[in-house]
């Protein structure tokens, strides 16, 4: 009788048409996978059925095989915003319960916890305070509030030019509130250890051919750095400490590096930060041309605290965030999953996976290594679904569909016939 075979025609068909249905219906959800019908043939299990005398009894859904190819990659422009180019999944928790999903579309929640729209929890490495990454556990990505710490000035670095043609200064003895007592003078802003600013200034008095006095003053207290000498071609050829020799109280010596340009020495900040705080400049580079006197390169390596202006995603995963202050700092990395068999987890709906024993365990990694994807940030991936096939396979299920009842109806033909004998 033809009814089982047509029945099961049409059971197959019509799981077809879900299978195809369901694609089409998702051809716009962010990184959704398309799926696709398994079917397999239905034979009677008889020994007294001769092998090549077999007829099927139909067919049956073997199997509802996903594709996970990628999608393409759309450009958003926002932060959140991540697509996963290759392999993996992120992993998601709501709760403590594990899922793992495509979907790159992320908000921050009241909390700072980096979310997807159902509120679950991205997870990745956790950054410390000075944005050095945690891969020891994944946890529930958070973007810190709080400000940047701010960096105490240690170094600076002046690279001059001190005219050779200078007049002597009109007084011998230097005095920072009189100019006719020096050459030459600039500044520089350093920061104390609790990034309050302090002005550095530095004067530099021509006495002789080929020698410079130089002196600084920050914090109310005068320094006589030393003598920096240079050669005939304007080099540095050496620095000597200096004599102390200042009409200004209190007066202290640095200590010079012989030949290198280079002082240390301390000030008195006084806005309860740590004291004192030691500074070294280094005049490498400095000359002693024929030429007018001025900078040519003045920097210091501290900063003030900053708060949080934006941030973003790299390819790594890394959340890089990007302070008032110019600073960036790592405030934790994305993680990516993967599986021996994709096919094995099970769709929860919502763009949510689990992992299950036939999936095989979660193989977590940083984006990048091994076989993960990389991310790209400010970004998404749209579905793989193609419309053009979809809607084919749509007109074969249906065809399918039409020729299974036709063997219903040619049966109900027959058997009327025979009724009527």
């Amino acid at each position: 009788m033809g009814y089982q075979q047509g029945l099961s025609g049409l059971a197959a068909a019509s799981n077809d048409l879900d299978v195809v249905g369901n694609n089409i219906a998702n051809a716009n959800t962010v990184g959704f996978k398309s799926s696709t019908a398994q079917f397999a043939d239905v034979y009677a299990n008889s020994i007294a059925t001769s092998v090549n005398m077999q007829i099927g009894l139909g067919a049956s859904l073997a199997e509802v095989q996903q594709s996970f190819s990628q999608g393409t990659i759309n450009t958003t422009g926002q932060a959140l915003d991540v697509a996963i180019n290759g392999n993996g999944f992120y992993q998601m928790s709501n709760n403590g319960s594990i899922t793992y999903s495509r979907n790159g579309v992320f908000n921050l929640n009241k909390n700072g916890f980096i979310v997807d729209a159902a509120g679950n929890d991205l997870m990745g490495y956790a950054a410390g305070p000075s944005g050095i990454i945690n891969t020891a556990q994944t946890v529930p990505l958070q973007v810190p509030t709080t400000n940047s710490a701010p960096l105490a000035t240690s170094n600076i670095t002046a690279q001059l030019n001190l005219n050779a043609q200078a007049a002597k200064p009109a007084t011998a003895t230097f005095n920072p509130a009189d100019s006719t007592s020096y050459s030459y003078s600039t500044a520089i802003t350093a920061y104390d250890s609790l990034g309050g600013t302090e002005q550095v200034n530095m004067y530099f008095v021509q006495s002789a051919v080929g020698q410079a006095e130089a002196y600084v003053t920050s914090n109310g207290k005068t320094t006589d750095l030393g003598q920096i000498a240079f050669n005939s071609s304007g080099q540095i050829s050496g620095s000597t400490l200096g004599t102390g020799a200042s009409a200004l109280a209190p007066v202290s010596l640095a200590t010079a590096t012989n030949g290198s340009g280079s002082f240390t020495f301390t000030t008195t900040p006084t806005d309860g930060s740590a004291t004192p705080q030691t500074l070294t400049i280094d005049f490498k580079g400095t000359t002693q041309y024929g030429g007018a006197s001025g900078v040519n390169n003045l920097a210091q390596n501290g900063y003030a605290s900053g708060t949080l202006s934006n941030f973003s995603i790299g390819a790594d995963g890394t959340i890089t965030g990007n302070y008032s202050n110019g600073q960036t700092m790592a405030l934790g990395q994305i993680v990516l999953a993967t599986f021996n068999n994709p096919n094995g987890l099970v769709n929860l709906g919502g763009n949510q996976f689990e992992q299950t024993t036939q999936s095989g365990a979660a193989q977590i990694s940083t984006p990048g290594s091994t076989n993960h994807g990389v991310l790209q940030g400010g970004a998404l991936e749209q579905s793989n679904v193609d419309l053009t096939n979809q809607l084919v396979d749509l007109i074969t299920a249906q065809r399918n569909y039409q020729a299974n009842a036709q063997t219903i109806k040619t049966q109900q033909t027959v058997d009327q016939s025979l009724l009527q004998l």
